[in-house]
């Protein structure tokens, strides 16, 4: 089995914040502080109030 490198923290540059429920360095809302991925966001968004308009 091979040994893995720790992931490298990111200091800037795109995807330099991790998501704050899953850690992923994928697409990150910031809007509002939320610091969550696009992802999880599409989970928890109906219970953080938020409301799909059509």
């Amino acid at each position: 089995m091979a040994k893995q490198k720790p992931k490298k923290e990111r200091k800037f540059g795109k995807g330099s914040r991790p998501c704050i429920r899953c850690g992923s360095y994928g697409p990150i809302i910031r809007r509002y502080k939320l610091y969550i991925c696009r992802h999880c966001f599409r989970e928890v968004a109906k219970k953080l109030g938020f409301r799909k308009y059509e």
